[in-house]
Formats: C-alpha cells, structure tokens, sequence
C-alpha cells in the first residue's frame, strides 16, 4: 500500500492528501504539482526569513560598494557622510536617477537602487525602520503581496523621482515608504479600534518622513511621496490577508517580482566586477 503524503492546499491553506486531483476544499486543480507548490503561501522554494533576507542583501551590497573603490571612501567626522562609497562604485551598482537613466539608459537601477546606501548612517536607519515595518506586512499581507509591494513601490518612488528630475538617487526608503503607504491603506480600510491604531501609528511615520525630508538636506522627498502614494495605490488593488484571500495572481506576481529583482541584481553586480578587473 503507498503512504499518502499531506501538505496545505497552496491556495487555501486546508490540509488535504498531495496526490488529489483538485483540492476539496477551493478547488484548485493539482494542488501537490511543484508549480503550485512552488507558488504556494510563503514561496515555499525559498525558506530565508524574508526579512533578514533583504536586510542582508542590503548589507552586502553596501560592503561591496565600499570595496569597489576603497580609495574613494569617506572617512569624514560628518556622521552623515561617514563610510560612504564613491558615486562611480554607486553608478555601476545601479543608482538611478536622470544622469543613470536619461543618459545611459540604464532603466534597470529603479530595481537596483533600493539596494544601495550613501553611508553606514543611511543603511542603519533604513535597515531599522525597514525591520520594524516588514513583519507587520507580511502578516497582514502575506509574503507573495509584501514581495510585490516593497520591490514595486520601490520603482514608482524612484520613478517619480527621476520625472522630478533628480539626477542621482539610492536607498531603501522609498520601497520602506511604500510599505508605510501600505499599512495606512490596511488601518483605514480595515477600520475599528484595532484599525484606527495601525492608521495613526503609520500617520506618524509619515509626519517624522515630512521633517525629516523640511531639515535635512540631501532627502529625495519625491521617491518618498511616489513610495507612500504607489503604496497605498498598490495595497488597493492587491487587498490584504482579511479581506481578499491569497490567489494564484498574487503568487504569481511575488514570485515574478523576485525573479525579476534577482536578475537585475546580479547584473549589477556582474558589471560592476567586470569594470573593476578591467
């Protein structure tokens, strides 16, 4: 006799054996191929923390930056400037911005900017606000949405950015905005004492970016306001965990937003190990 095997439905979550045809429960035809599998809730081809994933991602990118050109790094006593890579070792990692893209035509870096940081300052805020946003996303969200919404917010503020015209751009923060905007949407829609709470706490978030962006100098504001606004636009149309369950589109569309996300970092990287042992 053949052991069955179970598993979750990669669409509705309900335990059912891996070789039934549909899952009785929703529906979904072949519910145990690895296609589906594969897409399933919580990408289970990739098992990483996201979180820590993209955080280390960030960290390694910033070191890489550093040892591109280390003759060229800021030593300052200016804290905000302390340990910063060069614009070149930035430029051929994928900054964005008008000189990147208008000149170059280097449309790639609206990806690759949200990976790259101007100082050990900049990557350190960025990093925590982005450690203490991301759970909150992926639980009301799920991992697919949050994947979508922090990589394509990411390149609407950016986007917004260049059509202002600002030449040169990096960080994290407006894919971070972008999940800001996201949970402004979650407490509004959501609504209730639980809801108004999420709503007003992601409302002071926005007001410490306003601020910030009035005093210190040198904050693209642009991809902050393109981050929040896309973000919310975003968190519209794909819903979240309460009141739209997770589909095989929103799979479909993570799973995507990171093969995408992959390829143009490693093409990054590549170019830029290319120009520096040439």
């Amino acid at each position: 006799m053949s052991e069955k095997r179970s598993m979750l439905c990669p669409n509705c979550r309900k335990l059912i054996s891996s070789d039934e045809p549909a899952c009785p429960y929703c529906g979904t035809t072949r519910p145990g191929s690895l296609w589906k599998r594969g897409l399933g809730g919580g990408f289970s081809l990739f098992r990483l923390d996201p979180v820590k994933a993209i955080i280390v991602l960030n960290a390694a990118f910033y070191l890489f930056s550093l040892l591109l050109d280390p003759a060229a790094l800021g030593l300052s006593a200016n804290p905000m400037t302390f340990l910063s890579p060069s614009d070149g070792s930035l430029f051929l990692l994928g900054a964005t911005g008008t000189f990147p893209i208008a000149r170059f035509g280097r449309w790639w870096t609206l990806v690759s900017a949200s990976f790259l940081h101007g100082s050990i300052l900049h990557i350190f805020f960025n990093m925590m606000a982005f450690r203490q946003l991301a759970p909150f996303v992926i639980e009301e969200f799920g991992f697919p949405r949050f994947a979508f919404l922090y990589i394509w917010t990411g390149i609407a503020g950016f986007f917004l950015s260049y059509l202002a015209g600002i030449p040169f751009t990096i960080g994290a923060s407006a894919s971070i905005c972008g999940l800001i905007g996201a949970i402004l949407y979650y407490g509004k829609s959501r609504g209730g004492f639980y809801g108004e709470q999420i709503y007003r706490q992601a409302m002071g978030w926005v007001v410490g970016l306003v601020l910030f962006g009035l005093f210190v100098p040198g904050i693209n504001n642009w991809a902050h306001g393109g981050g929040i606004v896309s973000g919310i636009a975003f968190a519209f149309l794909t819903g979240y965990q309460e009141r739209t369950t997770e589909r095989f589109i929103h799979r479909f569309l993570g799973m995507a937003t990171i093969v995408v996300t992959a390829a143009v970092l490693l093409w990054a990287l590549l170019q830029a190990a290319y120009a520096l042992i040439t």
